[in-house]
């Protein structure tokens, strides 16, 4: 039987609510590695980061036809030479911090294709154990609305939670939480963290499409209602990081797309929070710069919940509905087995009726396939 948060009582947990060095990736993984040292420093278990935390979320530049061509060329070379390969010198960076602060760590990466010959970059979480191991990556299935501008598509091949000291870790990248299906694949996951990512906290603007909701966050922005949802029906504890960028976060080779006509990051105000199993708040919404929420995750929070409506046990109905994930790793191309011109089993009967060698009738074989391609 697998034990709930590992079979500890109670794990320690932290959210980096922190703002990236704006498209510079060497200063962004030193401010993550500095802020996974101090959490492990304060006896923190489990930290997450928000999306696309390295080295910034891109899409708040929202590069298009209009966009001067010298300006979108340049952005977007700097993604590709910014973003992260799973694995590699930069996840060895963060593996290392993680190894040093003895605790796991959940980023937020913008991870170029490992593909030979690909230049896509994928929306993706890291995960990284507290021995300094990457336990795997997902990628974002749908990228949103102007997102799809800078990122491929992921697929099921990653839909998955890993088993951890403290239990099983999973998570999903901004509005793949409200993909219901791909939500319930983290439900029976049987997870008992999910790590819930953001590039803010947001409400329908007057001027623009985005606002900030800082003032009422339960009310116009979907976060807040949305993980307190999946954290009673999957029974996890449910760490939401939500990005911050202020003006002063851009280096001065950006400022340029700071101050121009094609960027809104005015709603990368935070709003970072951790719910128990429950539903309930351990840590409030937080709007602050450069915070580190921390809270108490206890076993019996788990067990109390799933004694009322338990999503993998007594609270389902597998023989009414199910959930089928396809986890083929979806590939551009892919080999066509050779079939063979004469089987083994022919060649093997052919071989014993006439009393000829079978390594014989092979190499004929072969040589009458020659007349026939």
């Amino acid at each position: 039987m697998r034990k709930v948060l590992g079979g500890r009582e109670k794990v320690k947990v932290a959210v980096a609510q922190t703002a990236p060095v704006f498209m510079d990736k060497g200063q962004t993984l030193e401010k993550a590695c500095r802020t996974i040292k101090e959490a492990g420093g304060n006896g923190a278990e489990l930290i997450a980061f928000p999306e696309a935390f390295i080295p910034g979320y891109p899409a708040y530049y929202t590069v298009g036809y209009e966009t001067p061509p010298h300006d979108w060329t340049d952005f977007m070379i700097a993604l590709q030479d910014n973003s992260v390969v799973i694995p590699g010198d930069d996840t060895e960076m963060l593996a290392e911090a993680a190894r040093a602060a003895d605790i796991h760590v959940v980023i937020g990466c913008n991870e170029l294709d490992d593909r030979k010959g690909s230049r896509t970059v994928y929306n993706s979480l890291l995960f990284i154990s507290r021995e300094g191991e990457v336990l795997g990556r997902h990628r974002k299935l749908m990228p949103t609305y102007t997102e799809r501008i800078y990122w491929g598509q992921g697929d099921g091949s990653d839909i998955t939670a890993y088993d951890t000291d403290i239990g099983r870790i999973g998570g999903l990248v901004c509005w793949e939480n409200h993909m219901v299906l791909a939500r319930a694949a983290m439900v029976y996951s049987g997870q008992d963290f999910h790590i819930a990512v953001w590039p803010g906290n947001w409400k329908r603007g007057d001027e623009k499409l985005l606002a900030a909701e800082i003032e009422d966050p339960g009310a116009g922005c979907t976060v807040q209602s949305l993980i307190r949802v999946h954290a009673f029906e999957s029974g996890a504890f449910v760490l939401s990081a939500c990005g911050y960028l202020d003006d002063d976060d851009f280096p001065e080779k950006w400022h340029y797309v700071r101050d121009g006509n094609h960027i809104n990051y005015d709603w990368a105000r935070g709003g970072s929070s951790i719910v128990n199993p429950a539903g309930r708040y351990l840590f409030s919404p937080n709007f602050e710069k450069d915070a580190i929420l921390y809270a108490d995750c206890y076993a019996n929070q788990i067990k109390a919940v799933k004694a009322v409506f338990d999503s993998l046990g007594h609270y389902s109905r597998w023989d009414v509905v199910k959930l089928l994930i396809d986890r083929e790793k979806q590939e551009p191309m892919t080999e066509k087995p050779v079939e063979p011109w004469i089987s083994s089993k022919k060649i093997k009967r052919i071989s014993e009726e006439y009393e000829v060698p079978e390594e014989k009738l092979g190499a004929i074989a072969e040589e009458l396939r020659k007349f026939f391609r």
